[in-house]
């Protein structure tokens, strides 16, 4: 039975974040800086990760008996994890399931996309920071040239997956690709949606300064493409959405800074070493492996599960004023977006 389950300031739980993997083969500075997650940096060893069959069966428990409605797959990359599609295809078959989707940088979909879709993968969330190959390749740490996401945004798209964009907007190093970047999407038929630079994790170097917000993004493309607003497809929808005027295209705005959405806030994410945190920002997760791999039941862990939610109070974004920057935060590496 799918139940609603609410934390301490009434807010439901509805989406469940699944992180795969701490590994990527980029090291974009806002995430994984290679200055930190260099050639000897120590991941997550094969028996710390959650095995499929524990992802599966706590989803189950999240689906059936605390209200999780939508799964999303995130890492790292999740594609550095093998066999994925396996995965995709047991969270497929769980009833109540009604959306799964992935965030990826797209450069291993031409070889997986068709196993992914097969597996019952709805939809991609696909990171592109800039069209230009130089502020691209400066960012993702690695020299990845845009095609290389270009071919695995059209490998998805030809075998069924939705697609949408993701860009991380900072100031200075990208925030004059926000129209281009809109244009070529517009035409491409795929939702961009722009993302402030948020303070995530320690290891990104986040200041305020750096932050190109919500208001200049949609100014900058209003002044070419006119926008209007228009309604959040679901209660707890993190983008605000615009579309052109005199036309069904739109974009979307993440601005978790300058206008946080707190208030809604429906999620919660399960690491690749299966901590659970609460929220985006947090500093501390609840230890779920050691429940799994304990001789609790099915019933016994979602009543755990629930007492976490129950007691959730997490507005970081809403407290960030009055909050030192400097607050250990759990990495992006560890719990995707």
């Amino acid at each position: 039975m799918n139940q609603t389950v609410l934390d301490a300031l009434e807010r439901p739980l509805r989406d469940l974040r699944i992180s795969v993997t701490d590994k990527c083969n980029f090291r974009c500075t806002y995430c994984m800086p290679a200055e930190i997650f260099g050639p000897d940096y120590t991941f997550l060893p094969k028996g710390q990760l959650l095995s499929f069959e524990e992802i599966e069966r706590l989803a189950k428990i999240f689906v059936k008996d605390l209200g999780v409605k939508k799964l999303r797959i995130t890492g790292g990359e999740p594609l550095m994890r093998k066999d994925l599609p396996i995965l995709i295809k047991k969270l497929r078959a769980i009833n109540g399931v009604e959306d799964i989707a992935m965030t990826t940088n797209a450069s291993l979909l031409p070889k997986h996309a068709k196993d992914l879709k097969d597996a019952g993968l709805d939809r991609v969330s696909v990171s592109l920071d800039s069209l230009s190959d130089e502020v691209f390749g400066k960012i993702n740490g690695r020299g990845v040239r845009v095609q290389t996401v270009l071919d695995g945004i059209e490998a998805a798209s030809q075998f069924g997956l939705k697609v949408k964009l993701n860009m991380v907007v900072k100031r200075g190093i990208n925030h004059k690709d926000v129209v281009p970047m809109a244009k070529f999407f517009r035409e491409k038929g795929h939702i961009l949606r722009f993302i402030e630079y948020m303070d995530v994790g320690n290891s990104n170097k986040w200041k305020l300064d750096d932050v190109y917000t919500k208001k200049q993004i949609i100014e900058d493309i209003h002044n070419v493409m006119p926008l209007e607003p228009i309604q959040a497809n679901y209660t707890g929808e993190v983008a605000t959405r615009y579309r052109y005027v005199g036309s069904e295209d739109e974009i979307g705005v993440i601005s978790s800074v300058s206008d946080s959405f707190c208030s809604s806030c429906n999620r919660a994410r399960l690491s690749a070493e299966g901590q659970l945190y609460t929220c985006l920002f947090a500093a501390k997760g609840h230890d779920l492996r050691t429940l799994l791999r304990s001789d609790l039941t099915d019933i016994a862990l979602a009543d755990k599960i629930k007492g976490i939610w129950n007691v959730r109070r997490d507005r970081y974004s809403e407290e960030r004023e009055n909050n030192p920057i400097n607050k250990q935060k759990v990495e992006m590496s560890h719990i995707g977006g």
